[in-house]
């Protein structure tokens, strides 16, 4: 029988109406400007540029353009060390134009959350207890997505507030075993800022803030946020390649993730 590849898009559009409500700091990070320039307007700059009038276009229109203001980490993005402080190793962190091409195709695993209490946290004995329910054992290369069903929340203040976030200890339990890049359907990989600091205010424990993130500081590694249709996927037998615009010395950059699901 003849097998073909589905094409799975794990991205969620840039839009500037993502999330309502959110502080001016965090305005730009979900919700960028975008300018709408349409084929009128093109017009009236092609009639400039080239000396030309309506009859001299066709239906007397041009060209479509966009503005856009954003920040390097809306929409879909990956993090890279950089993000997470200026030493990875010991040794200075990759920006996102530094990342190796191979860190970004292989194969894919989806691990699902979604059982698991809004806001709270995946601890590495959630992550062996994904692995062993779908049979799985990580191997170095492999990109492992954190599903967490946080994409359905998109455009409403619990998409910001209620996402499930990954642990310093679950981080390193798949980067140590060779996990160079870790995507998740929550908008942000640690959990919701609100929910880290009532811990610490509760607790005064220092090292549950942003501690997913800082395990990047420890072992390198890229995450992807804000990823979407993880839903759609399979939990392994597919790949997934994910390479972000190259942003000279950027903490992260915008990525289209796509996953490739044979069939057949």
């Amino acid at each position: 029988m003849d097998k073909r590849i589905r094409l799975v898009d794990l991205s969620v559009p840039l839009k500037s109406d993502t999330v309502p409500g959110l502080p001016p700091e965090r305005e730009l990070q979900y919700n960028p400007r975008i300018t709408y320039l349409d084929h009128r307007a093109g017009a009236e700059t092609m009639k400039r540029i080239f000396g030309i009038t309506d009859e001299d276009l066709p239906d007397g229109l041009g060209w479509s353009n966009e503005e856009i203001t954003l920040h390097s980490h809306a929409g879909t993005h990956m993090d890279s060390p950089w993000h997470y402080g200026p030493l990875s190793e010991g040794k200075k962190a990759k920006t996102i134009d530094e990342i190796p091409l191979d860190w970004l195709y292989g194969d894919g695993i989806v691990l699902d959350f979604r059982h698991k209490e809004r806001a709270s946290v995946i601890t590495a004995k959630d992550v062996e207890a994904a692995l062993g329910k779908i049979h799985y054992e990580i191997k170095p290369g492999d990109i492992v997505l954190i599903q967490t069903g946080g994409d359905k929340y998109l455009g409403t203040a619990a998409y910001v507030n209620e996402g499930i976030g990954m642990s310093r200890e679950s981080t390193l339990y798949l980067v140590n075993r060779g996990v160079k890049v870790i995507g998740t359907d929550s908008p942000g990989f640690d959990r919701p800022f609100s929910a880290m600091a009532a811990e610490f205010k509760r607790s005064q424990d220092r090292n549950i803030i942003w501690e997913a993130h800082y395990a990047g500081k420890t072992k390198e590694y890229c995450q992807i946020e804000k990823m979407s249709n993880l839903d759609k996927l399979p939990p392994y037998g597919f790949k997934v390649f994910c390479v972000p615009i190259k942003i000279s010395k950027a903490s992260a950059a915008w990525v289209r993730p796509i996953a490739l699901v044979e069939e057949g």
